[in-house]
């Protein structure tokens, strides 16, 4: 895969990058169900032996697990991937999920994931959510700190508008964005996206296929058997009337996968990568299968006539988010 560089950071980061949101397990509230831990190191050995150089987890993913086989899957291997992790969503002893950006917080935050991915330094370090507001000056000033100590080496925001990237890079420069894009979610189109291409703030994208909505495995059968403790669940994209639509969406990415030899998920990866403001696409596989029937996304070129046929199909069903 040819890679990209990543804001004004040094990393040339390839289009697709392992994120570890579902290998978290089933036991905190935004899980995806239950996970087996062997089957996560294949992914992501898998992954890597195809040509992802970056990984991208956060401290509250499994409550710290999915950072902890991260370091699993990473031991041993002689050429190491690019590692980014995120903070400032906390949880007590019941696995009540809450948020902070005080500097107190963070510095005990960083020290945890140092320890659970098993490094001395983050690649690129992320603030997770901009929760509380009135406490994204003294996160980012804590977060440029730690850059400045060399417990992280670059940067970045995640799930941020434009007015609270202002007030960020009032501090120090940011280096990258992280906001959900995809086929059916497409509020940072517009204002987000053009700033960052504008201030050269790369942009990793995440749920690129809709929590795996968009992968072509989803039917209505298999949503309605999501497990109890699936946070999908609850999500109006897998409800009706909206899940019956985005599965006939689907069907279109299908008919323009047949024609470039791919995956419906890859297609809806495709998709997001072909925006100029665009850097790389965070991609998930709960298992080696799952990263190979997607790992072609990074070399397909869409097409005008294929982008057309997209949005067509889009129009039919009125506006989405």
């Amino acid at each position: 895969m040819q890679t990209r560089q990543l804001g004004t950071s040094d990393m040339a980061i390839t289009p697709l990058g392992f994120g570890t949101w579902a290998i978290g397990g089933g036991h905190w509230s935004f899980g995806w169900g239950p996970q087996d831990d062997k089957e996560s190191i294949a992914a992501i050995r898998r992954a890597l032996d195809l040509g992802m150089n970056w990984i991208d987890t956060a401290a509250v993913y499994g409550l710290g697990h999915a950072e902890e086989i991260v370091a699993q899957a990473l031991k041993g291997r002689t050429e190491r991937p690019y590692i980014f992790t995120k903070c400032t969503r906390t949880w007590d002893a019941n696995g009540t999920i809450g948020g902070s950006l005080k500097a107190e917080v963070l510095r005990r935050e960083i020290e945890d994931s140092l320890r659970r991915l098993q490094v001395d330094v983050v690649d690129l370090y992320q603030i997770h959510w901009p929760d509380p507001d009135p406490e994204i000056e003294e996160g980012w000033e804590t977060l440029a700190q730690l850059q400045a100590e060399g417990k992280v080496r670059y940067i970045g925001v995640s799930n941020f508008n434009v007015e609270q990237m202002r007030r960020a890079q009032k501090i120090a420069p940011i280096t990258s964005l992280q906001p959900p894009y995809s086929i059916i979610d497409r509020r940072v189109e517009g204002d987000i996206l053009d700033f960052c291409r504008e201030q050269n703030i790369g942009v990793i994208v995440y749920s690129p296929m809709a929590s795996g909505l968009l992968t072509g495995k989803m039917t209505h059968a298999r949503v309605a058997q999501l497990p109890e403790n699936d946070w999908r669940r609850n999500n109006p994209q897998f409800k009706e009337p909206k899940l019956t639509q985005n599965l006939q969406l689907v069907e279109r990415l299908r008919e323009i996968g047949r024609r470039h030899d791919c995956s419906p998920g890859a297609v809806a990866i495709a998709w997001t990568l072909r925006h100029p403001a665009v850097t790389g696409a965070i991609v998930g596989g709960r298992n080696p299968e799952q990263v190979e029937g997607i790992i072609s996304a990074g070399e397909i070129r869409l097409n005008q006539s294929d982008i057309a046929e997209i949005e067509a199909t889009m129009l039919l069903h009125g506006p989405r988010t």
